[in-house]
């Protein structure tokens, strides 16, 4: 079926679109993805999905395209820890970097994905690169104990091209959802993704439930799924689709958190993560409990 076809059901606005079937989503997302429709038509399915919203079966559909065509990361002994990172700091410096190398440290192999998606963010892998770990070239072997990071195109092309639309139509689209939830290893892997509106929860249970993926799932900080240092979330897990809640939302938020800078430019975040990790400064609470939530995981999956 063609792409205009699809375009038919879900461009009728919020009460007349009709959702696809997973077969349907994964058919749609798996042509946007091999670049055989044109750039008109990938323009009318991302304002579409804006503004219809995806359902859990597209949102399973458009994974099924993705993971049959991602360049996937061999697998290892451990489960690999999946961390996406695609906004950047925007008013708090991003955390993303030392949550992995936070992680590396308890043995785990660590693997953090993203690309530049709006201009003038700072990113998680500028931090990591002024920290001198290089960027992948292509999907390898990620040691335990070790950090990776690896940009988008690398991983698959037509997924990198349709994240950059937001450059020009200035939006969101489903492409921004699949990627902070893809599995893009081989083996065993926990991905760790967040959300930032509450509507998208139940959203987000029943993908991965039907995917059957291990996943932990929480509020992020400004769309990173690093937590915000000045709270404690509620974590959801998923164990091959199975959900269990670790733990509810604590009330509260932090005055100050003790040795957090106030700038987020790369430099000032790289330091301040060097410091935490020597020692010099306390690593936040909150961000050592979610450090606890994902080895709690990770121990679990084979």
């Amino acid at each position: 079926m063609a792409i205009s076809q699809y375009i038919k059901e879900i461009g009728r606005g919020p009460r007349g679109s009709k959702p696809l079937t997973r077969e349907q989503a994964a058919d749609l997302f798996g042509q946007v993805l091999d670049g055989s429709v044109t750039d008109l038509e990938i323009g009318a399915f991302c304002l579409a999905m804006r503004i219809k919203g995806e359902t859990p079966e597209e949102m399973c559909g458009f994974l099924d395209a993705t993971h049959q065509r991602l360049a996937k990361l061999p697998a290892t002994s451990r489960a690999t820890i999946v961390l996406p990172s695609y906004n950047g700091a925007r008013k708090l410096p991003v955390l993303t970097p030392l949550l992995a190398l936070l992680l590396a440290r308890e043995g785990l192999p660590v693997l953090l994905h993203g690309m530049r998606t709006e201009a003038r963010r700072v990113l998680a892998s500028d931090v990591l690169e002024a920290l001198d770990i290089k960027a992948l070239a292509a999907p390898e072997i990620i040691a335990n104990g070790q950090v990776a990071h690896i940009h988008t195109q690398h991983m698959h092309p037509g997924l990198a091209r349709l994240l950059a639309v937001r450059q020009v139509v200035g939006l969101r689209n489903p492409g921004h959802s699949v990627v902070k939830l893809m599995n893009p290893c081989a083996g065993p892997a926990v991905v760790v993704t967040a959300y930032t509106h509450p509507e998208y929860l139940d959203m987000l249970h029943a993908t991965f439930t039907s995917m059957g993926m291990t996943a932990l799932l929480s509020r992020g900080l400004e769309g990173e799924v690093a937590t915000d240092p000045r709270r404690t979330p509620r974590y959801d897990a998923f164990l091959a689709g199975q959900h269990r809640l670790l733990e509810e939302q604590q009330p509260g938020t932090a005055a100050e958190v003790p040795g957090l800078p106030t700038e987020i430019d790369v430099a000032t975040t790289a330091e301040y993560t060097r410091q935490v990790l020597a020692g010099a400064l306390p690593v936040p609470p909150a961000l050592a409990r979610q450090v606890e939530h994902i080895l709690q995981v990770a121990a679990q999956t084979s």
